[in-house]
């Protein structure tokens, strides 16, 4: 929860390629503060923890954001939950070209940076498939 001195992040992630939550990603949160905090001019990151998608590929106890926050970094590590279902996701795009085929996943990791202020809350949803993936701003 946000309060006057400082944000809060919320995710989720959906499965384009099977049209469903992807569930068991496991999501690490990151921040850093300051004014020279952005593009690499100081402001190391500090890591503060993280969660695991539910059933409904949500992650509903991502750690708080210390006050003072200007940017935050969501890990998203998708190369075992890619592995563990590549099954059900060759049998769900019959005619799209197969990863299971390169015996590797094209991203093993999605890293989201995006700055924060704040009293804002910000929710991060990222559309996921084998090949690529988009990220915005919800509500």
């Amino acid at each position: 929860m946000s309060t006057s001195t400082t944000a809060s992040v919320s995710t989720h992630i959906l499965d384009t390629s099977i049209g469903r939550p992807a569930e068991g990603v496991a999501v690490r949160l990151s921040a850093r503060a300051g004014q020279r905090a952005h593009y690499g001019q100081g402001g190391d990151w500090q890591a503060l923890g993280g969660s695991a998608t539910d059933a409904d590929g949500r992650c509903k106890d991502l750690p708080a954001l210390p006050e003072g926050t200007t940017h935050v970094r969501l890990d998203f590590v998708v190369e075992p939950y890619f592995e563990k279902f590549a099954k059900k996701q060759a049998d769900a795009q019959q005619d799209a070209p197969a990863n299971r085929d390169s015996g590797a996943v094209f991203f093993p990791e999605v890293a989201i940076t995006f700055a924060v202020k704040a009293g804002e809350h910000y929710h991060v949803p990222l559309l996921l498939n084998p090949f690529g993936y988009s990220v915005y701003r919800g509500s």
